[in-house]
């Protein structure tokens, strides 16, 4: 998998836009159930996720919740931000603080205080749902060699499948990082003789074969061995 990189111009904009919000203190969890994740990995009840690739050369990844008064949920390379629905005469509009997305189809114009950015939709796909991946909160993947981590959506548990599959382990996790305001996620196996780790953080990210959008960038170490690619957090 390949991170969509975002010059930090763009970073900085959004951020004095007032999207984001301030990182909070860390805590470390532990029990029988399994952590609430930060909402900005979840498309937000979104049926699609859109890539778009941007002028000057750059890429973000947008969802849409259903329903005419939802917001706008937009990752860049730096994070995630929410814009709320502003009056247009065309296509739809979303706003916050200095920061805008005018969505004209296959086409936006993003407005920053830094400068305007003409984008064009280039990918849409589904976002993963709870039918299609039952008892499953999470999941990340990527490929050569392909792999993938479900984690579960009602105890601290995560399965492993590496190199295509041929190797699948369930094992318990504890979380050692949760910070809702960076999106922030870092996991690390409850057992001493399987360790692995498991990062995840909210931005855009893109499947380096197949180039369909997601919501969160993903790190996985297990062996010494890394594995990276991109996941989305998928709701009941």
């Amino acid at each position: 998998m390949s991170r969509l990189l975002v010059p930090a111009a763009l970073g900085a904009a959004l951020l004095l836009g007032g999207c984001a919000t301030a990182p909070a203190p860390a805590p470390i969890t532990s029990g029988h159930h399994a952590p609430l994740l930060p909402s900005v990995l979840f498309p937000g009840g979104a049926e699609s996720i859109t890539a778009w690739r941007c002028t000057p050369d750059q890429a973000l990844v947008t969802a849409v919740p259903e329903g005419a008064e939802s917001e706008l949920r937009l990752w860049s390379a730096h994070g995630a931000w929410r814009l709320a629905p502003a009056v247009v005469a065309s296509g739809a509009r979303y706003e916050q603080g200095d920061v805008s997305f005018w969505d004209k189809g296959s086409e936006a114009v993003v407005e920053t205080p830094r400068g305007r950015l003409e984008c064009q939709a280039y990918v849409q796909r589904q976002a993963l749902t709870r039918q299609q991946r039952p008892g499953v909160m999470f999941q990340g993947r990527g490929n050569e060699p392909g792999w993938m981590v479900h984690l579960a959506h009602d105890r601290p548990e995560a399965t492993l499948s590496l190199d295509y599959g041929t190797r699948e382990q369930t094992l318990p996790y504890r979380v050692t990082t949760l910070d809702n305001g960076a999106g922030r996620v870092i996991l690390q196996s409850g057992r001493g003789d399987t360790p692995f780790e498991l990062r995840i953080e909210a931005g855009a990210c893109l499947d380096d074969m197949s180039g369909e959008p997601f919501p969160a960038r993903v790190t996985l170490t297990v062996d010494g061995q890394q594995y990276r690619g991109c996941g989305q957090g998928i709701a009941p």
